[in-house]
């Protein structure tokens, strides 16, 4: 597919998002029609207006017609204001239709995907060039579609009154746009590098403000600040050519049309000394003349904005180009829909998509339903790795990773996500109430069962200290603060909630106090009864009621089977690792 076909078919898919129900788009036409009709009535009246006034007509007269120029004037901008207000309600529909789709997408992608985009970007993609396309499409619709049906009924009138100021002004409306639609192909691409500036500049400042504290703690306030200084510069210098160039548009448009229309008045002050035309004609004249003009100052205004709304355009339509690198399984199979799942990683190797580096080889494991797998190692060993193949984040490079008999990359991806569940360290509280906070967001359940649920992990006083119980708002600046351990344990809960039948944890307990620790080791021994589960262990005195464990390093199994069978043989790794860490065998 060539560059031109690839953004013809990516603005057709955006489009499709913003294009009106029919009754809308009816009502919107009947509109843009009023806008653009009442105007082209006035010019008439005034010229009959200096014509009687010439002719000696009586006062009375004179007033009707400039009672009725003042009815036209006020219904035009009457139907300007109603168009106006039915683009903007059906832009914004449009444009949430749109975000509705991008969100969706981008919280679809790999996570490699992820890994190379800060949040920051993220909300600039989704939701930044959004705007500026929704901001275009009101001025399309005022601007653009109604000053050129104004403009071309400009011309037909005009050529009727005198075909020689018609052509004139034909011809230099056509050279105008020609030298417009020159100038734009210039202006988008600077106006696209400037929102990608943006981007990384909001990118950049959202991971400093996430990190505020480790930077202050270590001193590294001064080496931020330069950094976004850096990030802030390209952004102003890439908003400051995109600026110097639509000024620049727009100045020349200026003194273009003022020579344009001095040129026209020229012409009708000849026609009207010759006897051609009448002096009302030549006033008419020259006020469709000044009208030819205002659409094209209008689309010179609006040319910034149709040059972010093209890059936006641009942008969204490459975001939604960006497809999963998992790919959905052409007959997808169901895993077992209750019960705890077998696990078995079968001569597993892989390497992440971006850089292409080796991090597991030869992976073999297995676990029977309801069995436990503790998995250890030095950071960096693989251990993670291992648990984002079992989660279907990723897919192996060699092998297979298969769940209740069924191999991941055959499974239906809903079926994966309902029956396997994760629970890590870094627990996410959104700005939205403990019951969305349970079900993140899902259809809940009967609130009993999710007060049922809190208490089970412990969290029942916790509960029953919150202002407004279930409804009360957790994070964001005005809601409720959450310690670790009780964020820790609203994890479990969801968990829970979610009834998987392999849960894979990143030991939940490992930063906590001994108190916490407890409570949550006792919440995490409740929801692995008669589930499977691998846990990544951080402390080795968690792992003494695992059935197996399996180290790892350098991307490999180096040591696998029983945990009562490692603990029993002085010589096996595990041993000595629980020696060396002071944990009782």
């Amino acid at each position: 597919m060539t560059t031109t076909t690839h953004r013809a078919t990516t603005r057709s898919s955006v489009l499709r998002h913003l294009r009106p129900g029919p009754r809308a788009a009816a009502v919107l036409v009947v509109s843009v029609a009023a806008t653009t009709v009442l105007p082209l009535l006035a010019p008439p009246l005034t010229a009959h207006f200096v014509d009687d006034a010439i002719g000696g007509a009586s006062t009375r007269h004179l007033v009707l017609i400039a009672a009725g120029y003042l009815t036209l004037a006020v219904a035009g901008q009457v139907a300007r204001m109603l168009t106006a207000w039915l683009a903007t309600g059906l832009a914004w529909d449009g444009t949430n239709r749109l975000r509705e789709t991008l969100a969706g997408h981008a919280l679809g992608l790999d996570m490699a995907y992820h890994g190379r985009h800060t949040p920051g970007e993220m909300i600039e993609r989704v939701d930044g060039d959004v705007v500026a396309v929704a901001e275009f499409v009101v001025a399309f619709l005022l601007d653009v579609v109604a000053g050129v049906l104004l403009l071309a009924g400009v011309l037909v009138i005009v050529f009727a009154v005198d075909p020689r100021i018609g052509g004139f002004l034909l011809v230099y409306c056509v050279l105008a746009g020609y030298a417009m639609a020159r100038a734009q192909r210039l202006a988008v691409p600077s106006a696209a590098g400037a929102r990608a500036e943006g981007a990384a500049f909001f990118g950049g400042l959202e991971e400093r403000l996430a990190g505020a504290e480790d930077i202050r703690a270590n001193g590294a306030g001064e080496h931020a600040v330069h950094r976004l200084y850096q990030a802030g510069s390209a952004w102003y210098w890439a908003n400051h050519r995109s600026g110097r160039i639509g000024v620049g548009l727009l100045a020349g448009t200026w003194v273009a049309f003022a020579a344009g229309t001095a040129v026209a008045l020229g012409l009708a002050a000849w026609g009207q000394r010759s006897g051609a035309i009448t002096v009302g004609t030549a006033v008419l004249l020259f006020q469709y003349t000044l009208m030819v003009r205002a659409p094209f100052e209008r689309l010179i205004d609006q040319l910034r904005q149709y040059q972010a709304a093209l890059a936006g355009i641009t942008r969204i339509g490459d975001l939604l180009a960006v497809r999963r690198t998992l790919p959905a399984p052409a007959d997808p199979r169901p895993l077992p829909a209750t019960g705890p799942l077998e696990l078995s990683v079968e001569g597993v190797g892989f390497a992440y998509p971006d850089d292409g580096e080796q991090v597991l080889s030869d992976v073999t494991l297995s676990l029977a339903p309801g069995e436990t797998l503790g998995l250890v190692g030095r950071t960096g060993s693989g251990k993670t790795s291992i648990a984002r193949l079992v989660l279907r984040l990723y897919d192996p490079t060699e092998g297979a990773v298969r769940v209740g008999g069924v191999d991941l990359r055959d499974a239906d991806p809903g079926a994966v996500r309902r029956r396997i569940c994760a629970v890590t360290q870094d627990v996410q509280i959104f700005a939205a109430g403990v019951r969305d906070n349970l079900t993140l967001f899902r259809p809940p359940p009967a609130d009993r069962v999710l007060r049922d649920v809190l208490v089970d992990v412990g969290l029942g006083d916790w509960l029953a200290s919150l202002p407004d119980g279930l409804d009360t708002v957790l994070g964001g600046a005005s809601g409720s603060g959450v310690s670790a351990g009780e964020a820790q344990l609203l994890a479990l809960a969801r968990a829970f909630l979610a009834d998987p039948g392999l849960v894979v944890m990143d030991e939940a307990s490992s930063r906590l106090d001994p108190a916490t620790e407890r409570r949550i080791e006792r919440s995490v021994d409740r929801l692995l009864t008669g589930r499977t589960g691998v846990i990544i262990a951080h402390r080795l005195s968690s792992l003494s009621r695992v059935d197996k464990i399996a180290v790892i390093d350098g991307g490999r199994v180096v040591e696998y089977g029983r945990r009562e069978d490692l603990v029993a043989d002085p010589t096996s790794r595990f041993a000595r690792m629980l020696d060396l860490a002071g944990v009782s065998r």
